[in-house]
């Protein structure tokens, strides 16, 4: 049973998680989009947007002047937690591998025992970042069911990858398998939660940086 399972979550689950990414990413750009906005009839002075906006984008990933003083723990935090999620990612061999055999491209991977070590890290920076939201009275009053089901689906891949590597908990191919399942659950859920983000961000700050840059401010 538990070797059927991670068959089908290897195969026909990836398929389909794959899929329903794909589309509802698509569609959800594609309704971005479509929104459109007015035309401005005011007059540009500064006509080279675009590089506005692929400035913003960049800039961004800096916090503003003054912000790592009063929030440097959540700060870290976060960055942390999303370099070390992509590291573990794209730079866990196995995850190479499996890019390899479906895509047809590799690249030199990291060390287990590092990926391990970047693996607890970021599964700490998590924890950090859930720890602020409940105990910050402001945070978790704006805080939604959908926040704390985005961080479980986020923290969860980690935690199930880490265990099926320790062998922990269950037999292995049953923990692999809800580890790949986890994987699955998180794939389908980001073009339908705010998890989107890891693709309207870029969008949303080019537009915002082109806009400001053809009123001749810096965004």
């Amino acid at each position: 049973m538990d070797t059927a399972l991670l068959i089908w979550a290897k195969s026909t689950g990836l398929q389909w998680a794959t899929i329903i990414m794909l589309l509802g990413l698509t569609m959800r750009v594609i309704q971005i989009l479509l929104l459109g906005r007015a035309t401005d009839l005011s007059e540009a002075r500064n006509s080279d947007v675009m590089s506005a906006g692929i400035k913003t984008i960049f800039r961004r990933f800096v916090p503003p002047q003054g912000m790592l003083q009063k929030g440097l723990l959540v700060y870290l935090s976060g960055y942390i937690f999303h370099i070390g999620f992509f590291i573990v990612l794209l730079f866990f061999v196995p995850h190479i591998q499996l890019i390899d055999s479906t895509l047809g491209i590799s690249w030199p991977g990291l060390r287990s025992s590092l990926i391990d070590a970047i693996t607890v890290v970021t599964l700490l920076a998590l924890i950090v970042l859930l720890l602020h939201r409940v105990w910050n009275p402001v945070l978790k009053l704006l805080s939604t069911p959908e926040d704390y089901l985005t961080w479980a689906l986020t923290f969860l891949p980690l935690l199930t990858g880490y265990m099926a590597y320790h062998h922990m908990l269950f037999e292995y191919n049953t923990m692999l398998a809800l580890h790949v399942l986890s994987v699955e659950a998180l794939m389908i859920a980001i073009p339908f939660s705010k998890l989107s983000h890891m693709v309207t961000l870029f969008l949303a700050r080019w537009y915002n940086g082109a806009i400001a840059g053809r009123k001749g401010v810096q965004s």
